[in-house]
This record gives C-alpha cells, structure tokens and sequence, in this order.
C-alpha cells in the first residue's frame, strides 16, 4: 500500500462518518467516500498540501450535491421516510456511548432532514466534527460570518424537538430490555406501562411493506399494535434481539426466522417517547446479512 492510499484509508472512517449522517444511507454514504477516493487518486498531490482538509472537503461537498437530489427524491417517497440503521460496535466507555448516540442516533439524524444541505453539512462540520469556521467556510465555499449564522439558525432549528430529558446509555439499555421482554412476552400493560402516555411509532416501509402512513400516536394505541402483533405469532414465531445500532440500544424483531424490522427508541425521563421502526427491506439487508436473519 502507497502513501496516498495508507492516507485515504487511515482518514476513511472519518469520511464514511460526514457522508453517513449527511444522507443518513449507509450505501449512499459509501458512493461519496468511493467518489472521494476516486478523486483523491487521480489528482496532483503536489497542490494538496492538507491531505484531511482535501479529502474532508471533497468528501462534503459530494455529499451537499447527492443530498439536494436525495431530497427531492424523498418528496415522492412512499409512506415516512427514515434513516437507515447504521451498526455499530459497542464504545469502550460510557462517554464514548454518550457522544456517539447524540451525533449519530436515528432520532437526530431525522431532525438534520429539516436543514438544508450547506445548513446540514456546516452545523455537523462545526458541531460534531469540531472544524473551525475558517474551515467550514472554505469546505462551504461562503464567508465565515454565513456559516456562523447557518450553524446558530440550525441550532435553533434542532433545539426545540431535541430530548427534553437525557438519560444514561445505562437507563436507556434498561429500558429497551424492558421493552423487548414485554414485547416478546406479549405483556400488554407493560408494553404500556414504558411508554409515555404521548408517544410516538413511525414506521418506514418503502412502499415493500405495510406500514402507517403518518406516525402513530398514543401509549395504548402503540401497546396494542406490539400485543396484536404478538398473538399473531405465537410461540417462538416471533423473537426479539437486542443490538447497537447508531450508537445506542435497538431491537432487532424476527418474525419465524425473518428480520422484520429494526426498531429505536428515544427514551425520555423514565419513558419512551418515540419509537422508530424500520421495516423497508431494503435498509434491512446490511443487517439481516450482520446478524442473520433474511429481511
């Protein structure tokens, strides 16, 4: 392996990290880091004189360009659109948990959909990747003085549907565990009693499989889905797998050997407040193939 190449690959996950939580598509985030290398190979290192500020440059400014389209795409998706689960490996500390769940979760890449791309692309560049706006402004191509106001208007943007209560990687593991043994249990009123009593279920399904069309509302209404769906496998028919996915704990549901969805959850004091269901298969693959299962 060449320099170039030791250089790209040693910067690569950090490059797969802008794309990923710019699109929040796993393969589309790797088309940009390919395009990237593609780029990276065929141009004149002599005039690079700051191989990671190139890269993550041209890494973002893909991305800006593949999410314009991603968006106008996702205007026409059929049904609710969300992310498509990322797996992670579990953080060697707490802290570590912690900073990945707050960048990197489901839930806040849904609220990165508001932003606009140079928005999207300047509030992450500054706000989880620590670039200095000199840095954002020349990755942005506009002044400092408008990237400070798009990453101040997007902070606004965010701020108000961000988790009114935070609670530990610790009470959030307890209560996805206590969520999925209620679940595989068929518990109705401890599938209740979890949630709070104005949460939220949105399901994606990609138009390849059912889902609602607009998210569900209401403990009891989201406790009876959970315990209908429960009766209608019975048995080891239906199975619960506890899992990391986009640096928090997620459940993994098979229905009689199939994956059937990938579900997250945002917890809020001692409660869930929404749950996020991922049923389109095609966001399932990656992780059937991981952890078995045929989506």
């Amino acid at each position: 392996m060449d320099d170039t190449t030791a250089t790209f690959h040693k910067l690569r996950p950090r490059l797969h990290g802008i794309a990923y939580r710019m699109l929040g598509a796993v393969a589309e985030a790797e088309d940009v880091v390919q395009d990237a290398w593609l780029r990276w190979h065929t141009a004149d290192q002599t005039d690079i004189d700051n191989a990671e500020a190139w890269l993550v440059s041209v890494t973002t400014r893909i991305a800006i360009d593949r999410l314009r389209a991603a968006k106008t795409q996702r205007e026409h998706y059929s049904g609710i659109w969300l992310p498509e689960p990322l797996i992670t490996d579990s953080p060697d500390t707490p802290e570590a948990i912690t900073e990945r769940a707050d960048d990197i979760s489901v839930a806040f890449l849904l609220l990165l959909e508001r932003l606009t791309p140079e928005a999207r692309a300047a509030f992450l560049l500054r706000e989880v990747f620590d670039n200095d706006y000199d840095e954002v402004a020349r990755v942005i191509g506009k002044s400092e003085a408008t990237c400070r106001q798009l990453v101040s208007r997007a902070k606004t943007q965010l701020r108000d549907d961000r988790p009114r209560f935070t609670v530990s990687p610790d009470t959030h593991r307890h209560m996805v565990q206590a969520f999925a043994h209620a679940m595989q249990g068929g518990d109705f009123a401890g599938i209740q009693a979890l949630l709070a009593d104005d949460a939220t279920l949105a399901g994606d399904g990609g138009g390849k499989v059912q889902t609602f069309p607009k998210p569900l509302e209401g403990a009891r209404r989201i406790a009876q889905l959970f315990y209908a769906t429960r009766l209608k496998y019975p048995g080891e028919g239906l199975r619960v797998q506890l899992v990391l996915l986009n640096g928090e704990w997620a459940l993994l549901r098979y229905f009689d050997g199939a994956l059937e969805s990938a579900q997250t959850f945002v917890v809020e004091g001692d409660r869930i407040a929404r749950i996020h269901v991922q049923r389109n298969p095609d966001k399932l693959a990656r992780i059937a193939e991981y952890f078995g299962g045929e989506a």
